[in-house]
């Protein structure tokens, strides 16, 4: 296929993930039997934010023009593409970025999300049945001529011993922050809430500390934060709320919560399920310096990515800040 026609398919395929198509719709259910954290509003976020800020026209060709994308490859490459199944379609960016550029793409999709990714491909197959040798999943990705992998620190160092020789990307844990001086009004503190509790907080882009300044009053902030009090009722999330609580108690830790997310003043960016972590400071420029960047994927905060936004990358938005459409350029 040429860029045009490549272009021309994920146009289509935007459409169709929006679609009510028994297949695709047949696929989301799955996913959400498969597991637990994908309920269908959940699942459905995903796909719309895959459509609005990737699947455009105008958008994927500004974005090939501006790598200078070649209408045809002279000589494609495999590329194998270890897929993470924290949150739905998770790995799409990836997938995206090896077809736009035409190289071929194999996909080792997660035991978590294994439903969504193969309707894709068989609407992709449909469209264009020279795809089935190109793009499909692949349990095993060996005779590859590169790879990009993504998963936590201790796979990222299996990853990067077995794929040594060959080109690659590997990208370990990440996670986000918002960055606060006090002055957030109710509205921005609600699409903070977004940014916290969209996906369960399982996403690299989900915000898992708070750095505020001295003094700083949480109880509108908890207050807010009630627009998620329904994840009280999801088992698996209580499980895991009712467990840190029980920690905490056990531990004669300082907490703070509203029944939906326990606060916990720590250092670290990364939290588990239902905590949210907050740290101090006093001056605000020598906290910015002071950031773990390594393990940041995003900071959200005035002066940062805005709130509510830190779910709705665009396409220029790369994973760990490597550029994936450059590395397939490389190629």
């Amino acid at each position: 296929m040429d860029l045009e026609n490549r272009i021309r398919l994920l146009i289509e395929l935007g459409e169709f993930m929006q679609s009510e198509e028994a297949g695709w719709k047949a696929a989301k259910t799955r996913a959400y039997h498969q597991n637990g954290w994908f309920i269908p509003d959940f699942i459905d976020r995903s796909v719309d934010e895959i459509v609005q800020h990737f699947l455009q026209q105008k958008a994927l060709e500004n974005w090939a023009a501006q790598y200078q994308i070649p209408s045809h490859l002279i000589s494609p490459k495999r590329v194998g593409i270890v897929m993470a199944g924290n949150i739905p379609l998770v790995g799409f960016h990836d997938f995206l970025s090896c077809f736009l550029s035409g190289h071929q793409a194999f996909l080792k999709l997660s035991s978590k999300d294994p439903w969504l990714f193969p309707a894709i491909l068989e609407f992709l197959h449909k469209k264009n049945p020279g795809l089935v040798q190109t793009v499909q999943p692949a349990s095993v990705l060996k005779g590859m001529d590169a790879y990009i992998a993504t998963g936590s620190n201790n796979s990222a160092r299996y990853f990067e011993y077995y794929f040594a020789k060959y080109p690659s990307l590997i990208r370990r844990n990440r996670t986000s922050i918002a960055f606060l001086d006090g002055t957030e009004t109710p509205e921005e503190l609600e699409k903070l809430a977004d940014d916290v509790f969209l996906y369960f907080g399982l996403g690299c882009r989900n915000v898992t500390q708070l750095l505020v300044p001295e003094n700083y009053d949480f109880i509108q902030l908890l207050s807010v934060f009630r627009k998620y009090q329904w994840m009280a009722d999801h088992h698996k999330y209580k499980n895991n709320y009712d467990y840190r609580l029980s920690l905490a108690i056990l531990n004669k830790a300082n907490y703070m919560t509203n029944d939906c997310v326990l606060l916990l003043e720590d250092e670290s960016p990364f939290s588990p399920i239902a905590v949210l972590h907050y740290a101090h400071y006093k001056n605000a420029e020598t906290r910015l310096l002071a950031m773990d960047k390594e393990n940041l994927q995003c900071v959200v905060g005035h002066h940062f990515i805005p709130f509510g936004k830190s779910q709705a990358p665009g396409l220029t938005d790369y994973a760990d800040g490597e550029d994936t459409l450059q590395f397939f350029r490389s190629l």
